[in-house]
């Protein structure tokens, strides 16, 4: 774990809480150039501190980080499975490979694999979620389903609606799902999921549901070109999230709907799914390789792939492929 214990300039600030300290002042102490000074800041703000800095007056501390607890969510969890081996890494390139190489040395179901920060972040398609140490959960579970490959789609819907209900229950905001794999505060993104899957003769022998959740990531904290489209908890709901309650409680809502969905089938999920989408019932814009198609997201097929009513009248499952939601004053 990333830690600053030893750090003269954090020990200032520490000596001073709630205090500004003068670039000058922290100069003339450590005996740094002014450069220097700016250059540790940055270094306290990449592990996870906040800080307000004014004319004059010079730097606050205005957050510490809660570092990701093992102890603490062994406590909480009440789970069967899931959590309980637990991998938490400071720093890594990709929690979806870590578990995957776990998984391949026989790792068991319910293997969690955590990180304060990814280097390459994995979504769908091969973009990339933005992890910056601290700010977030990035997670990755080991699940062993005993189904054909196809339907593995369904279980990306499960973790949509397990994060999306853990959000609600833990932050008491309201959250809503877009097909398939996003979670929506309002109309921008917080959380994404991916699913990769590794098949023997059309049957999985595992998959890596990978989560990844922006939560107390400040406004000014996104890169400019995830502005406009992402938000945070903290943003959203205006003061920070503790990450160890919301880890605990995905994982119950995980385990909880995978129970249901291996006793009940999809179905029942479906219907949870459903009730919470942002997609249904509104015009969409599908982008695929052969193109694009406009219609009407109107319902999941079996598989979970999205059923769009097309312009023409004919029905289209969307398996793969970029959805965007048309605004209601185009619709």
């Amino acid at each position: 774990m990333k830690e600053y214990k030893q750090d003269p300039l954090l020990d200032m600030f520490r000596q001073s809480p709630d205090q500004f300290l003068s670039g000058e002042e922290i100069s003339r102490k450590l005996s740094i150039s002014r450069t220097a000074v700016w250059k540790q800041i940055n270094k306290l703000r990449q592990a996870g501190y906040e800080f307000e800095a004014l004319p004059r007056m010079g730097y606050r501390i205005t957050e510490t980080p809660m570092p990701l607890d093992e102890h603490m969510l062994a406590e909480r969890l009440k789970s069967q499975k899931f959590g309980r081996k637990l991998h938490i890494l400071s720093t890594t390139e990709s929690t979806q490979e870590d578990a995957r190489l776990l998984a391949e040395q026989g790792a068991s179901e319910g293997t969690v694999v955590l990180a304060e920060e990814q280097r390459s972040g994995r979504g769908r398609m091969g973009k990339t979620f933005y992890s910056p140490f601290g700010k977030g959960i990035f997670m990755s579970i080991i699940l062993r389903p005993e189904q054909p490959v196809h339907l593995v789609q369904q279980l990306t819907l499960l973790c949509g609606v397990a994060v999306q209900k853990a959000i609600e229950k833990t932050t008491g905001l309201k959250a809503g799902i877009k097909w398939p794999n996003d979670v929506l505060i309002g109309s921008k993104k917080v959380s994404g999921i991916l699913l990769e899957s590794k098949a023997e003769d059309d049957a999985v022998r595992y998959c890596i549901a990978g989560l990844g959740i922006s939560v107390n990531i400040p406004e000014e904290g996104f890169p400019d070109e995830l502005k406009p489209i992402a938000t945070s908890l903290k943003v959203a709901g205006g003061r920070s999230v503790d990450r160890n309650e919301l880890i605990v409680s995905t994982l119950h809502e995980l385990e909880y709907l995978y129970e249901l969905y291996k006793e009940q089938g999809f179905q029942i999920i479906a219907d949870m799914w459903e009730a919470s989408s942002v997609t249904l019932n509104r015009r969409v814009a599908v982008h695929t390789p052969r193109g694009i198609t406009e219609g009407t997201a109107s319902g999941l097929h079996s598989s979970g792939a999205l059923l769009i009513r097309r312009d023409d009248g004919e029905w289209m499952p969307v398996f793969s492929g970029e959805i965007r939601v048309v605004p209601l004053d185009k619709e």
